[in-house]
């Protein structure tokens, strides 16, 4: 399974050149719970912007007040469910996180356009890993953005889930 043989060279990958992973603490929901993850050693967190299900979601007033006291190099990752670039570019200019994670499919992957208009924002694309297609949509787009984040949601149910399942990823 493509899936399993890709987790396993990350990991060799790691151990083989000595690298610490990154923790990111998601769904933080005040400024004090921003500051706890920081303080056990995030090295960022997750603002979970409005979405059609799961857990976390807060408004985005409250994100920009977080995203204001959380200090560098801290990232700070706005999980948007928008799927148009124009759509993220205005939600992450209202609370400018450092790094947008998109969590569902961009219409047009119009990446470039978020690039132009947000040079210095770090993008994460979420990959709903459902079958073998997802290891090829991740192919596909792993030169248009920072990181890809492997996830456990479906994008394809009636009501999308785009994450917090709390499922495994099995590839199965």
């Amino acid at each position: 399974m493509k899936v399993e043989f890709i987790l396993s060279l990350f990991f060799q990958f790691l151990i083989r050149f000595n690298m610490k992973p990154r923790i990111k603490i998601c769904c933080i929901s005040s400024v004090e719970e921003a500051k706890l993850a920081i303080s056990y050693g995030a090295s960022a967190i997750g603002l979970v912007g409005k979405m059609p299900s799961g857990p976390g979601p807060i408004a985005d007033e409250l994100i920009a007040e977080i995203v204001k006291t959380v200090p560098p190099p801290i990232a700070t990752f706005l999980l948007t469910s928008e799927t148009t670039a124009e759509d993220i570019i205005r939600h992450q200019q209202g609370v400018h996180s450092s790094t947008i994670q998109i969590v569902d499919a961009l219409t047009e992957r119009n990446y470039a356009l978020i690039r132009e208009h947000l040079p210095s924002i770090k993008l994460v694309q979420v990959i709903h890993v459902v079958d073998e297609s997802s290891v090829d949509e991740a192919i596909e787009l792993s030169d248009e953005v920072d990181a890809l984040l492997l996830d456990s949601g479906n994008p394809k149910l009636a009501v999308k889930e785009l994450g917090g399942t709390g499922e495994c990823i099995t590839g199965n």
